[in-house]
């Protein structure tokens, strides 16, 4: 292949890309709206119209919005590439450092910074605006500004000594480079598994051990009952920041906790409580966040192969707008392309996570009554403005979690064959 081969393919790939994503959203749009007049039957009796409209227009703006960011992504994805914006930084760069690994990091990270830049006014508008608009934002600029700030530092602190150790490794450990790259990843992965909760979490977050008594000793009851040893029960203060509500359990090992967001303990009952805690336990049981694990892992070691035997091709570089070639520009260009390549993928990925959902409902109905999952879901797609009517096919490409009839469904036939 040469330079000006891949520069089409590039361009083709990243034009097909753009045009797939918009469909799609006119798809949701449409759908959306089309439904927004009458709630689905499956849910007339738990959700009134006037909430079932709100989520319809969330997501309508939700939607709207995206559009401007898949035109404006793809825009600053050309205006770094064939552009032009890498190969400035990097001469100018490489003409400040005579270290490579200066030179290359400085290009990696002033690209970054770019980024973070330019799209931090759509993450503004969507805070403050859309999410302000709709009764969910409880941030204020103080602490928006205060959580990038800690979100830099962190990054820097965590970040940076990666990229160097990376970017030695592939300059010092010839041909097999991929394979010392992918062990320390791998290594890097695990360690933040296990000091997240305690080290990390805690540093945007206020988490205060559960206090109802009569509730943690339901919950303990159940995490007995599935064999599950947590480090503790946590309450997380998400109403900080916004009113959505959420469960999840995090960490690795013995680090292992359960994190209730204090807006979801405050709106369903005891019973729901425990049929959502039961369904984050089916992913722990059904070993869901080990194969994740597992198959991100895999994936990263055949892209990091990938990324070896285009390292030194010349028209990879070329192709892409850079004449400079180093580790640094390789790596850069490689995952800043990726996605360009691989969006097709997104169905296989959306659908190996609904599978993974199926699988957490069906435990959830095992260990608890199906119904009052129901009533839980139900809930959490009112507070959280969750469209019932997604576009099926806008759904098959993004939706990591089932659509909500179809969802409900499942569960309600789980809990009468029970």
């Amino acid at each position: 292949m040469n330079a000006t081969q891949f520069t089409a393919l590039f361009l083709s790939a990243l034009f097909l890309n753009m045009v797939i994503k918009l469909w799609l959203a006119y798809r949701q749009l449409d759908h959306v709206a089309a439904h927004r007049a009458e709630v689905p039957a499956a849910f007339r009796e738990k959700i009134d119209l006037a909430a079932h409209q709100k989520a319809a227009d969330y997501t309508r703006a939700l939607v709207r919005f995206g559009i401007l960011g898949i035109l404006f992504d793809a825009v600053l994805l050309l205006g770094f590439t064939l552009g032009g914006g890498i190969q400035w930084l990097s001469s100018w760069f490489y003409a400040a450092f005579d270290n490579p690994l200066l030179q290359g990091s400085a290009v990696i990270v002033s690209v970054l910074i770019l980024q973070t830049l330019l799209e931090s006014p759509f993450e503004l508008y969507r805070t403050f605006n859309i999410e302000a608009r709709f009764g969910f934002n409880k941030m204020t600029l103080k602490l928006y500004l205060l959580d990038t700030l800690k979100g830099i530092l962190l990054g820097a602190a965590l970040g940076l000594p990666l990229l160097l150790g990376v970017l030695w490794l592939m300059e010092g450990m010839g041909e097999l480079w991929w394979l010392y790259v992918w062990g320390v990843w791998v290594t890097f992965n695990l360690l933040l598994l296990f000091i997240y909760p305690t080290y990390i979490a805690p540093l945007f977050n206020k988490f205060e051990p559960l206090k109802d008594e009569a509730q943690k000793t339901r919950i303990e009851a159940l995490l007995n009952k599935c064999g599950f040893a947590a480090s503790g029960l946590f309450v997380m203060d998400g109403s900080k920041r916004s009113t959505h509500g959420n469960a999840y359990f995090t960490g690795f090992g013995k680090t292992k906790r359960i994190v209730f967001f204090d807006t979801l303990l405050q709106r369903l009952t005891p019973n729901e409580v425990d049929a959502v805690l039961a369904h984050e336990l089916g992913h722990f049981k059904r070993h869901h966040v080990i194969k994740r694990i597992a198959y991100t892992f895999i994936i990263s070691l055949g892209f990091l192969w990938l990324l070896a035997q285009l390292l030194h091709a010349e028209w990879f570089y070329s192709g892409l707008g850079v004449s400079t070639q180093s580790t640094a520009i390789a790596l850069l260009l490689f995952f800043m392309a990726l996605p360009v390549f691989t969006f097709l993928l997104h169905p296989i990925a959306s659908a190996y996570s609904r599978k993974h959902e199926f699988e957490a409902d069906e435990y959830a109905a095992q260990q608890t009554d199906a119904n009052e999952m129901v009533n839980a879901l139900v809930k959490l797609y009112q507070d959280n403005a969750k469209t019932l009517t997604p576009d099926p096919l806008y759904a098959t490409f993004y939706e990591s979690h089932p659509p909500a009839p179809i969802r409900i469904a499942h569960l309600q036939k789980l809990g009468e064959s029970k």
